[in-house]
């Protein structure tokens, strides 16, 4: 019970909130990290997902390269822009040493979810409603925007959701190069035996990932059509786990 006593402590302890290197600048840093990288991820992978989704085609590309993206420790990609001399391994202004190798590392980590549920989310728009909007003389374009894409927000929702948490959780490997984050914390109360501050650092990153994943939810909810509306999750068969969708005889599970 030591340690759980340490760990109250030194949560209720003001003072390792504040001032420099305190938890709530640590805290700052480590949501500038996972907002920036989770950002750089949609910009350039949701519009190729989307657009993919659209044309009915490279669903084979595009959840092959999402599983080999999954596949890969973010960790070692980070190790290998440090080690391998990479320009981001200074200082990048508010994300600390090695902030633009850790802000790569953390997108391509995002990348896996982000395209798998965008591709499928559009890829799986009932046919019919397809249909009608091409006889409703729609070109390309608008029946992307004004029939695709809001029956798909959901679902793609679904992978912003699961891509932030993620991203959040494992932006504590910035500390493993003396980035920015809560992983000092949790680094250092380790490295020096103070377990009841590593636990302590452990246990704000758990409940901010709640919190994110409550805020994720209530605006997937919002754009989420309501029930007398097509949605493509319950139209076309696709699982009632927002964050696991099935194409054919592939299953693709987004968590």
């Amino acid at each position: 019970m030591t340690v759980f006593g340490d760990t109250w402590d030194y949560l209720t302890t003001w003072s390792n909130w504040t001032g420099d290197r305190g938890m709530l600048q640590l805290l700052q840093e480590q949501l500038l990290l996972t907002v920036t990288a989770l950002a750089i991820a949609m910009l350039v992978g949701l519009p190729i997902a989307l657009w993919l989704g659209h044309l009915g085609r490279g669903g084979f590309l595009a959840i092959n390269i999402s599983n080999i993206g999954r596949a890969i420790p973010t960790f070692a990609l980070l190790a290998l822009f440090v080690t391998a001399d990479f320009p981001g391994t200074k200082e990048f202004g508010p994300y600390g040493r090695a902030g633009l190798a850790t802000l790569l590392a953390l997108a391509l980590f995002a990348l896996p979810p982000l395209i798998t549920n965008g591709y499928v989310a559009v890829r799986e728009v009932p046919a019919d409603v397809k249909q009608a909007a091409v006889g409703m003389g729609m070109t390309g374009a608008q029946r992307f925007f004004r029939v695709e894409l809001p029956l798909a927000l959901p679902l793609v929702m679904s992978g912003v959701r699961l891509a932030l948490v993620q991203v959040w959780a494992t932006a504590t490997i910035a500390a493993l190069v003396a980035g920015p984050g809560l992983g000092r914390v949790i680094t250092d109360g380790f490295f020096r035996t103070n377990y009841g501050k590593g636990i302590a650092g452990a246990v704000v990153v758990g409940l901010v990932a709640l919190v994110l994943e409550l805020l994720a939810a209530g605006v997937q909810r919002l754009v989420t059509p309501s029930q007398g509306a097509s949605s493509p999750k319950r139209d076309s068969g696709m699982s009632a786990d927002p964050l696991t969708v099935t194409e054919g005889t592939d299953a693709v599970g987004a968590q």
